[in-house]
């Protein structure tokens, strides 16, 4: 929406379509307070698309008139036009967006104007176009998922072979190629992408015909709403329509998952750039510098995705607690809901900007990471194995490995110079060959099991992370 279109117009005080039974005129600290036009007009689009549906499905059941229907949608189109253009001349008084594009719908078009809430309460309507603006946003994210999900794919193959540490409680366990813990994330984003896809199912549900809680008196027909707006079905019961938030509960809970993601790989991006790791170099154009210090290059953007995660985290929380006590239907409370979904949304969009070009730009070092690597102890766990394949219980050859680590420490050699007769003294089942297993590369290849670390296994999981992108680019 372009930022001409914050702006108001003054008026003088109009009267409220509800305001028939009231005798005073609304206070002006409550209509500042009750307000929701300053975020709810990003809906605009979304209302008038439902209004024109809801008007072409009244004019099929005979509730107005082909003529009258025809002057309803064009008005429509031409709000729509100045709305986009910031000519639209919003006005504070009228609350939110679902009123100040009826009241601009009736100084246009006349009395006419007034039939199109014919049937539809805003509580219905509200949910209307938060539905679609989210089987929207839901579809963008997804796809969003997919290109970063495509960039990880590029750099897992582009990388192969590099060997890294891999951790368990920060602390250096088992070597893997770099490539298998990038695909990592790729599984992770993938469970996100399948739990969006899900609320989005969810979401797709056509509320319109509820009213205001209980349906309508008036002939209306849903279904022709629902085919006219491409919805597969519609909601079932009116009282739970009008109180249901569930979807957007949903949503914010796939984010908040979704942003845990971006938070584990910040950190690590994070740790991986330190002078302690230094593992990848974080390309400037994402990093910043300090006002005091002119050496360094500090990563804010991984940072600030780390922080963001608890915003979201927060969105979640906050809606939780506002449903946790409302009894049905609706109540004014759920105008709180739409800031907590808007701001998910923008603040995923934001992370999507900057995290898949700093993939794309990031730099590694490989030697560092090998060098890292390296360290003899972590195959402690091969050596293990070895005494197993002997005929040695796991139990047991972990006592014996545990027992050669002691060694190695308390003497400050590595494994590699333990000589055969000082291996046999821990284990007659030790043999020269004992040495083939202290290589780093060979453990790396051991790893054969599905879904380990092995450079075949990781040869598969790139052709299978290919092929799932393919299959749902082509679908």
């Amino acid at each position: 929406m372009s930022s001409n279109s914050q702006k108001s117009t003054s008026h003088q005080p109009v009267e409220k379509p509800w305001s028939g039974r009231f005798q005073e005129s609304t206070h002006r600290a409550v209509e500042s307070f009750t307000l929701s036009l300053t975020y709810d007009q990003r809906l605009f689009s979304f209302d008038i698309q439902g209004s024109i549906a809801h008007c072409r499905m009244l004019e099929q059941v005979g509730l107005i008139t082909s003529e009258e229907s025809q002057q309803i949608q064009q008005g429509l189109l031409e709000i729509k036009a100045e709305i986009e253009e910031g000519k639209f001349p919003f006005r504070p008084e009228l609350e939110d967006i679902h009123m100040n594009i009826e009241s601009r719908l009736i100084e246009k078009i006349g009395p006419t104007g007034g039939k199109l809430h014919t049937a539809r309460s805003r509580n219905d309507q509200v949910l209307l176009d938060l539905r679609l603006y989210l089987r929207e946003e839901i579809k963008y994210l997804i796809k969003a998922v997919s290109s970063l999900q495509t960039t990880l794919v590029a750099k897992a193959e582009e990388w192969l072979g590099v060997i890294m540490p891999g951790y368990t409680h920060l602390q250096r366990a088992q070597p893997v190629l770099f490539s298998h813990h990038l695909l990592a994330y790729f599984e992770m984003f993938q469970r996100d992408k399948e739990r969006l896809w899900d609320c989005w199912r969810r979401a797709n549900v056509c509320p319109l015909g509820a009213g205001a809680l209980a349906g309508s008196t008036l002939p209306i027909d849903r279904q022709i709403v629902a085919k006219l707006l491409d919805f597969p079905s519609i909601t079932r019961n009116s009282l739970d329509t009008v109180s249901d938030r569930d979807f957007c509960l949903e949503f914010l809970s796939c984010a908040s998952i979704m942003a845990m993601h971006f938070s584990r790989m910040s950190e690590e991006l994070i740790l991986w750039s330190t002078a302690e790791f230094s593992f990848v170099d974080l390309p400037d154009a994402f990093c910043t510098g300090s006002s005091l210090m002119p050496q360094k290059k500090n990563p804010d953007v991984p940072e600030l995705i780390r922080g963001k995660t608890g915003r979201i985290y927060g969105h979640l929380m906050g809606l939780l607690t506002l449903l946790k006590s409302l009894p049905l239907t609706y109540n004014r409370d759920l105008q709180e809901d739409k800031e907590a979904v808007f701001d998910a949304v923008d603040t995923l969009k934001a992370i999507f900007s900057v995290i898949t070009p700093l993939w794309e730009k990031l730099s590694i070092r490989p030697q560092v990471m090998h060098q890292a690597a390296s360290d003899e102890m972590m195959l402690a766990t091969d050596l293990a194995d070895y005494l197993v394949r002997r005929g040695v219980s796991f139990r047991e050859a972990h006592r014996i490995i545990g027992q050669a680590v002691a060694y190695c420490l308390r003497q400050k050699r590595k494994f590699s110079e333990l000589s055969l007769a000082e291996w046999q003294e821990f284990s007659p089942h030790f043999s020269q060959d004992v040495a083939s297993v202290l290589s780093l590369q060979e453990s790396i290849e051991a790893k054969k099991s599905l879904g380990g670390t092995a450079t075949s296994r990781v040869r598969e999981a790139l052709e299978q992370a290919r092929k799932v992108l393919q299959d749902e680019e082509s679908n």
